[in-house]
């Protein structure tokens, strides 16, 4: 074999790696949620949105919840009987309405129980589908997010207050525009909340819940923490299974050529050991 040869076994070796790579990922995730739906005897479900990086030239995708999101989840629901629960995964930045609604009303009208576990973030759509389970479990540091609705990148709430703000005749009529479709998103989408919280939480708490949380209370990033939420009335608990922080570690995001983060990835129950002292 010629050195010719060898430099090109390295490059086909370099362009398949990335593939090779992703293929041995969905494998374990695969064993992963296998395992978790033997111990919970329900139906396992992620929906993780990280950058990961895809397709021969490696180039990172970011991903938020989008129809085809929506088609997969709700396909995997038709096919899990009425008496078995459901268990689902969230993490995600939060991504289209439409598609985050249709994932909540099908969880809503599931018969069993839908438990959300939330291991880091679930903002925006995420929260949406969160709402609709009869149990939010999240890690103590993970969080939520407001549900009010976007324009663009301008916040419907923000937009509708440029109408209280400025008299009409000195609004250009893009501006109006964008004021009526925000008006229409913002009831939506407090009609949406309501509808789903009304029959745990009774009509009165969750159009109150609809309000806070849709309505512009905070900025759209804003973390709704574990202990404002269960303050909020919503049903949260913190005792997430090392299983699901487990599935999360296999959905990496893309090397880079210095780690952002670095430490000795093994548990610590206790202190390490220091340098020994003489008497």
């Amino acid at each position: 074999m010629s050195f010719s040869d060898l430099i090109w076994f390295f490059f086909i070796f370099m362009a398949v790696q990335p593939m090779i790579r992703q293929r041995w990922l969905e494998a374990r995730r695969l064993r992963l949620l296998t395992q978790l739906e033997r111990q919970r005897r329900s139906r396992v479900i992620a929906l993780v949105h990280r950058q990961e990086t895809m397709s021969l030239l490696g180039f990172p995708l970011f991903r938020y919840i989008d129809i085809q999101d929506s088609e997969e989840i709700l396909r995997a629901i038709k096919l899990t009987g009425a008496d078995v629960p459901i268990d689902l995964v969230v993490h995600t930045p939060g991504g289209l309405v439409l598609a985050a609604s249709q994932i909540a009303h099908a969880l809503k009208k599931h018969p069993a129980k839908v438990t959300v576990f939330v291991p880091h973030y679930a903002m925006s759509g995420g929260t949406l589908i969160a709402l609709a389970a009869d149990e939010i479990v999240m890690d103590e540091n993970a969080v939520l997010g407001p549900v009010d609705p976007q324009l663009g990148q301008e916040p419907a709430a923000s937009i509708i207050r440029v109408l209280e703000q400025k008299d009409k005749n000195e609004i250009d009529d893009a501006t109006l525009i964008h004021a009526d479709m925000a008006e229409k998103a913002l009831r939506q989408v407090r009609q949406c909340v309501t509808w789903i919280l009304e029959e745990r939480v009774g009509r009165d708490r969750a159009a109150a819940l609809a309000e806070t949380l849709s309505q512009g209370t905070w900025t759209h990033d804003h973390p709704i923490t574990f202990e404002e939420a269960k303050e909020m009335g919503l049903q949260v608990s913190p005792a997430i299974p090392d299983e699901i922080h487990q599935l999360m570690a296999l959905f990496p995001q893309p090397a880079r050529q210095r780690p952002s983060v670095e430490y000795i990835p093994l548990p610590y129950r206790t202190r390490p050991a220091g340098p020994s002292r003489g008497a």
